[in-house]
């Protein structure tokens, strides 16, 4: 029985998440139709401009994936390249103006959804916390093993 409730819960959790590279709760409050990824990278370029190849490694998803999105975060003009001073082969992506907002609207979304977690969480005692998060941890590994 507890494996089947097991087994029901992840499949939900895969159902809620499919197609997107994150789950979060709630819903986008961008009035632009931008996928998770899209919203991602946006966000990641909040730190600093980076490269296809650093965005794909970040995200673990294919340049040809970030390729597909960058594209149409430039045609919406919400990012913009700069090429590398040193080597003007390098391409980099940095947040435009136009992006700041949706790419920290992005990070509250983040943010909402761990504050949700957290009061998820306090309805079990430290103890059961520690348990909680341990399976986890195993279920994560066992997955990364499959």
């Amino acid at each position: 029985m507890f494996a089947e409730q097991i087994d029901h819960t992840i499949n939900a959790i895969l159902m809620r998440a499919e197609n997107q590279h994150e789950l979060l709760l709630g819903e986008c409050q961008s009035e632009l139709a931008l996928n998770n990824t899209q919203e991602h990278i946006l966000m990641l370029l909040q730190e600093k401009p980076q490269t296809n190849s650093d965005l794909a490694r970040e995200l673990a998803v294919s340049q040809a994936a970030v390729t597909k999105s960058c594209k149409q975060l430039l045609k919406l003009e919400l990012i913009e390249t700069i090429r590398d001073k040193k080597d003007a082969r390098v391409t980099y992506f940095q947040l435009s103006q136009a992006g700041k907002p949706i790419a920290q609207e992005h990070a509250d979304h983040h943010s909402m959804t761990q504050s949700r977690y957290q009061a998820l969480a306090e309805a079990f005692d430290s103890d059961q916390q520690a348990v909680i998060v341990a399976f986890l941890k195993d279920l994560e590994r066992t997955l990364k093993d499959a």
